[in-house]
C-alpha cells in the first residue's frame, strides 16, 4: 500500500487500477456479494478441481488437534475450516481431548450465508469480520489460516500484523493464496487461461464478467513468493517457508508467532 499521491490518504490495489482504502473495501464487498451464489462452482470450473488440492494440503500442514481454536479468515463457504474440523475429529478419536473450535470470519455477509446454507458443523462458528480489525482478544487463537483472501484485503501488511496479534505464542499462520509460476512455460498457459478464459467462464456461469476480471488482475498485481514472505516476517513472524503448489500457481506460507 503506498501513499496517494494528492496527500496522506492510503491508495490500495484494486485489480490494475489503485482505488482509496476504504474505496477499495467497498468494492471488493461488492465483487463477493455478486459471486457468492456461484463461488464454489466457479472455483471447481477455473481451477479443474485442483483447488480442492491445495485446500488438502493446507489442512494437512495446519494439522488440527482436539482442544484447538483455530481462525480461518476471509473462509468463505468454509472449505478449509469444514477440513479443518474433520481432522480434529479423527485426531479426537485416536487420542481423545475435547473438541476443536474452528471459527470461519469472511468480510462478506453473503459468503458467510451462502457457507451456512452448505450446512454446518458442531465445530464451526461463523463470524462477519474484517481481517484488518479482527474482533478477538490477544493471543486467543492457536492457528490462524487466510485462503485466497490476502490480497483482497485494502492493507495487507495490517492483516499481517492483526494475525499476529491474535495468534498464541507458538501459534501457526498458514496463507494459501495465487502466485507466480516458476517456469516460463507455465506462467505463458496460465496467462492465457487467467485472462481469457476465467472471465468468460464468471460471464457464463456467474452472470458477472467483471468481477472475475478484478479476480484475475488482482492475482498479478499480489507480491510474489519472497516479497510477500518479506512482509510475513516483518509483522512479526519467525521460520517462514514457502511451498509452491501446481509449479507456483499457488503457494502455501507459513509462519509461526515466535
Amino acid at each position: 500500500m503506498t501513499d496517494a499521491a494528492a496527500g496522506s490518504r492510503k491508495t490500495s490495489p484494486f485489480g490494475f487500477r489503485d482505488l482509496e482504502a476504504d474505496e477499495k473495501v467497498r468494492a471488493v464487498r461488492g465483487v463477493f456479494e455478486s459471486v457468492a451464489p456461484s463461488y464454489d462452482r466457479m472455483n471447481d470450473l477455473m481451477s479443474g478441481g485442483v483447488h480442492r488440492l491445495w485446500k488438502d494440503a493446507v489442512a494437512a500442514r495446519m494439522n488440527p488437534r482436539p482442544g484447538e481454536t483455530i481462525l480461518d479468515v476471509a473462509g468463505g463457504t468454509g472449505d478449509l475450516a469444514r477440513r479443518y474440523a474433520a481432522l480434529a475429529r479423527k485426531a479426537q478419536e485416536r487420542n481423545g481431548g475435547p473438541d476443536a473450535s474452528v471459527i470461519v470470519l469472511d468480510y462478506n455477509a453473503e459468503m458467510i450465508r451462502a457457507g451456512i446454507a452448505r450446512g454446518s458443523e458442531p465445530e464451526l462458528t461463523w463470524v462477519v469480520g474484517d481481517a484488518m480489525r479482527l474482533p478477538l482478544p490477544d493471543a486467543s487463537v492457536d492457528a490462524y489460516s487466510i485462503g485466497f483472501g490476502i490480497r483482497n484485503v485494502a492493507d495487507v501488511d495490517q492483516a499481517l500484523r492483526e494475525a499476529r496479534r491474535v495468534l498464541k505464542p507458538g501459534g501457526r499462520f498458514l496463507c494459501l493464496e495465487f502466485s507466480r509460476p516458476t517456469a516460463a512455460a507455465i506462467r505463458a498457459a496460465y496467462d492465457a487461461w487467467s485472462f481469457h478464459a476465467i472471465p468468460r467462464i464468471g460471464k457464463w456461469v456467474a452472470r458477472d464478467e467483471d468481477s472475475y476480471v478484478y479476480l484475475v488482475e488482482s492475482i498479478r498485481r499480489f507480491p510474489d513468493q519472497q516479497r510477500f514472505k518479506a512482509m510475513i516476517e516483518a509483522a512479526g513472524f519467525g521460520r517462514v517457508s514457502v511451498t509452491n503448489l501446481s509449479g507456483g500457481v499457488a503457494a502455501l506460507h507459513q509462519g509461526w508467532a515466535i
